[in-house]
C-alpha cells in the first residue's frame, strides 16, 4: 500500500509589497512664475543679454539666471526690466505666470428668444449667441464701464444706438459704447459673437 504523498505550504514571504504605478510620488508641481518669457522678449526685440541688461540697469548675471528660472526676481527689477520691453512690472509679472492656459467651462441661458453660451476671463468676456428671425433683445446684460463689439457670424441683425440702427450681414462687426441703450434685433436667423472688453483706466 503507497502512503499519499501531501505537499506542504511554501513558507510565506514576508517584505515589502512591490511598488505599483499608482503609489510612485507625483511630479513636482510647475513653478509659479515662468520668467523664459524674458528670453522671448529679449529675442522679439532683437537684443542681446548685454544690452537688456544695459539698458534695464540690471546685471546679465541676474537675467541669465531668472530666463532660466534659477532665480526669483525682485519688484525693482521686474520694473527695470519692463521698462526695456514698455511693460509695467504687473504687466511683466502677468506674462509670466506659469498658468497661461486657463481652462473654463461656459455657461448657457436664454434672454427674448436668444441663445447665449458665455465665457469669462479678467476683463473680456464673450457670449456666443443664436437668434431665431424676429427675435429681439435690449441691452442683453448689465453693463459696467466697458466697449461692446458685435460680429454677426450667420444671418443679419438690426442694432439700434442712440445715434441711429445699423444692419449688420454674415462677417460684418461693430465696436460700441456698451453703457449707452442699444437693441438687437435678428431680422433673419442668425448667430453673432459679442465680446465686451472692460475699459483701461483713464488714470
Amino acid at each position: 500500500m503507497h502512503r499519499a504523498r501531501h505537499a506542504g505550504a511554501s513558507p510565506a514571504k514576508i517584505g515589502p509589497a512591490p511598488a505599483s504605478k499608482s503609489s510612485r510620488p507625483p511630479p513636482p508641481a510647475p513653478p509659479m512664475y515662468d520668467f523664459g518669457v524674458l528670453r522671448q522678449l529679449r529675442k522679439q526685440a532683437g537684443l542681446t543679454l548685454d544690452e537688456t541688461g544695459a539698458r534695464a540697469g540690471v546685471s546679465l548675471a541676474v537675467i541669465s539666471k531668472l530666463e532660466r528660472n534659477q532665480s526669483s526676481a525682485e519688484l525693482e527689477t521686474l520694473h527695470r526690466l519692463g521698462n526695456v520691453f514698455g511693460l509695467t512690472a504687473a504687466n511683466l509679472l502677468g506674462l509670466a505666470e506659469s498658468r497661461l492656459a486657463h481652462k473654463i467651462q461656459s455657461t448657457s441661458y436664454k434672454s427674448a428668444g436668444f441663445t447665449f453660451r458665455k465665457i469669462a476671463y479678467g476683463n473680456v468676456s464673450a457670449f456666443l449667441a443664436e437668434a431665431p428671425a424676429g427675435a429681439r433683445l435690449s441691452k442683453p446684460e448689465m453693463h459696467s464701464d466697458e466697449f461692446e463689439i458685435c460680429w454677426v457670424l450667420q444671418g443679419e441683425i438690426e442694432l439700434t444706438l442712440p445715434v441711429g440702427t445699423t444692419l449688420l450681414g454674415a462677417g460684418e462687426a461693430v465696436q460700441f459704447d456698451a453703457v449707452q441703450p442699444h437693441t438687437y434685433h435678428a431680422t433673419r436667423d442668425s448667430q453673432l459673437l459679442l465680446i465686451h472688453l472692460l475699459k483701461p483706466n483713464r488714470f
